[in-house]
């Protein structure tokens, strides 16, 4: 229990951390099946799987599973580690993270359908907007939902590289104001839903706030690739596919589409 505590509060704590559980053994082994250590990315642990030379390649292969983000099975001899036990252990390695944070501004027919798929995608997914009418747990069930005003919301938000932003208010000035209030924050991606007109007339307007155009050509906008989506969901399903791509570090052979404001 100590060892699933510790991991629970890494994960809600933002620290990347990976479980190693003995899951088998053969002949003689330090640890029978079940025993469990947590490794963290920089080589510290909690519990242990064995000791000495077994403990030190399971750590090397949690970090290298930390890196990767999948998990795998290590079937160390250790009889070739040099341990005096002479059996063999398979070690099944899962990496454990909080899972990304997408903030929706705006709960409308979009929003609506984007929230629901970004869950599937395992999002944890909180909706921001005045409306109360619209930012409701009915609406978005699963979701944290918060009704307030946009540009105080934003101003407030906590962001950090773990961020995913998305932006689909229900007016053009208070788009642009939740921009303006994260532009120059940290992020995994933030994407407004515009027009290409729209969001160079925003590009133009923060340029000339001092905005660096390096940030600027971070946001995604027309958000989306362009499959030909026209209806909400077909939008939700467009923007969903951008963030499978944007993970996974797919080649941009499909590009953001052009979505109504």
């Amino acid at each position: 229990m100590q060892i699933l505590q510790a991991a629970i509060e890494a994960v809600r704590g933002g620290r990347v951390c990976a479980l190693v559980t003995v899951v088998a053994t053969r002949g003689s082994a330090p640890r029978e099946a079940g025993a469990r250590m947590l490794v963290f990315a920089d080589g510290t642990s909690v519990g242990t799987v064995g000791g000495g030379a077994v403990e030190h390649t399971a750590i090397r292969e949690a970090q290298a599973a930390i890196a990767a983000g999948s998990p795998r099975l290590f079937a160390p001899d250790l009889g070739q580690l040099g341990m005096a036990c002479g059996g063999s252990m398979d070690l099944f390695i899962e990496p454990l993270q909080r899972p990304p944070r997408l903030v929706i501004f705006g709960a409308g027919h979009v929003a609506a359908a984007v929230a629901p798929v970004a869950r599937l995608l395992g999002f944890d997914c909180a909706v921001i907007d005045p409306r109360d009418d619209q930012a409701t747990e009915a609406r978005f069930p699963g979701c944290a939902v918060r009704v307030a005003e946009h540009r105080p919301a934003a101003e407030a938000l906590a962001t950090d590289p773990d961020t995913w932003i998305l932006i689909v208010t229900h007016g053009h000035g208070q788009d642009l104001e939740v921009l303006r209030a994260l532009v120059g924050r940290e992020w995994a991606w933030l994407g407004v839903i515009a027009s290409r007109r729209k969001i160079a007339t925003f590009r133009q307007t923060l340029l000339a706030e001092g905005v660096p155009e390096e940030r600027l050509g971070r946001i995604s906008s027309p958000v989306g690739l362009d499959i030909g989506a026209e209806t909400p969901a077909e939008i939700a399903v467009a923007i969903a596919a951008e963030w499978v791509q944007a993970r996974r570090g797919a080649a941009q052979d499909a590009r953001p589409r052009s979505a109504p404001s």
